[in-house]
């Protein structure tokens, strides 16, 4: 444990920043899931309901300094990839 003031603080202020961020990774984490789980199951309906929405919440974490922009770019390329790959894979009758 910190004996100076100043420590002792930025202790209190890094746990917050450390829940802070874990929400939003965990946010993150979740929206792309419930996105890649309907690219799997071949839903381009919902996929392209769900990828604004995933985009705009790794914009907004990549903007929280939370991820760096480089891993929010592939992020998002590699979303899109995804839906355009679904899309322009041969329909099975």
């Amino acid at each position: 444990m910190a004996n100076i003031k100043s420590a002792k603080k930025r202790i209190l202020v890094n746990n917050k920043k450390a829940l802070r961020n874990q929400m939003l990774i965990s946010r993150l984490k979740t929206a792309t899931k419930k996105y890649n789980a309907a690219i799997a199951a071949g839903d381009v309906a919902e996929a392209e309901k769900l990828l604004p929405a995933t985009v705009a919440l790794v914009d907004n974490t990549c903007s929280k300094g939370v991820i760096h922009k480089n891993n929010a770019s592939r992020k998002k390329a590699a979303l899109t990839k995804k839906l355009y790959v679904l899309k322009s894979a041969p329909v099975e009758a």
